[in-house]
């Protein structure tokens, strides 16, 4: 019963980051969104805006990670489960590292670049001097669709 209400907890919170990953499209940008949660409260959301800001580290979770900062007044992020449509690049994931993040859940897999599984591990627990808890797959085929369209519509 526990593990049903988790997964749609997880779903309603992917929901919200494909939301902010729809704007990223319309802004044509790569449309990935991202989620900070704390408890059971959104506590910040946001979307890639590399070209909009003209900003090469302006991914979504780098920019999450600052607003989420700011608005808890720490850049210690305990508690804070972090949602991302695409699994994070090194990058990200060296970023959620230094946030401190507990959780760390995310939808498509990025077979290219992946920060996490795919291609590098940063967040292998035991690796760093902090590990984060990691759940893929949340809306997996939504998460993969929308970045499908996105640079089927470019080429």
């Amino acid at each position: 019963m526990d593990m049903d209400r988790d997964k749609i907890t997880h779903e309603k919170f992917m929901e919200v980051a494909l939301e902010e990953a729809g704007r990223a499209f319309e802004e044509n940008e790569v449309p990935i969104g991202a989620v900070a949660v704390k408890g059971s409260e959104i506590i910040a959301r946001e979307h890639n805006r590399t070209i909009q800001l003209n900003d090469p580290t302006a991914h979504a979770e780098i920019l999450l990670l600052r607003k989420t900062a700011l608005i808890i007044g720490n850049y210690r992020l305990s508690g804070v489960t972090v949602y991302v449509t695409v699994e994070p690049c090194p990058m990200c994931a060296g970023a959620l590292i230094q946030g401190r993040i507990d959780q760390l859940v995310f939808g498509a897999p990025d077979q290219k670049g992946g920060g996490v599984v795919s291609k590098f591990s940063i967040l292998e627990p035991g690796k760093l001097n902090h590990d984060i808890s990691i759940l893929s797959g949340i809306l997996d085929e939504n998460c993969r669709e929308i970045m499908k369209s996105f640079f089927n519509n470019r080429r």
